[in-house]
């Protein structure tokens, strides 16, 4: 994680989201799936990062200052397929320099930030941009809602 911060030029302290396979993944690492967060994920149509209270098991700097943790249930098929054979969650952030534009496709990712990865995937480099950003939603234990990102 301390080389995708350098990467990125980004403070450490903001923490990252983790990528999951399936909802059942979720009971892994989060402490409680609150009901809202399980309706939000079934009725989702674009990508969506659900912001928990509680994480657990998971590397420090993934965690909030609060302990809270951003994940998102991947439809798409290669890192569903990785989390699922490393049995594990997926760092995921944008493929920018801190501060610039977020990249909406492989074309958009700047040469600064491929030369400084190991390795760079063959799937999907001529996808047009897309839209917009995933949703950012806020999910609590008690089943309020705030969403952080449309």
């Amino acid at each position: 994680m301390a080389r995708v911060y350098s990467i990125k030029r980004r403070e450490d302290h903001k923490a990252m989201l983790a990528l999951v396979d399936s909802t059942a993944a979720l009971e892994r690492w989060v402490e409680e799936v609150p009901e809202a967060a399980r309706q939000l994920i079934d009725v989702a149509v674009k990508p969506m990062t659900i912001i928990y209270d509680h994480g657990r098991g998971l590397a420090p700097a993934l965690l909030g200052p609060d302990g809270s943790i951003g994940i998102r249930v991947t439809s798409e098929p290669i890192s569903q397929a990785l989390c699922r054979g490393l049995r594990r969650p997926l760092v995921s952030t944008s493929a920018n320099i801190s501060g610039e534009p977020a990249a909406r496709c492989f074309a958009e990712i700047s040469p600064e930030v491929l030369k400084a990865v190991d390795y760079v995937m063959e799937s999907r480099r001529d996808e047009p941009p897309t839209a917009s950003p995933s949703t950012v939603i806020k999910v609590g234990d008690d089943n309020t809602i705030k969403i952080l990102r449309p």
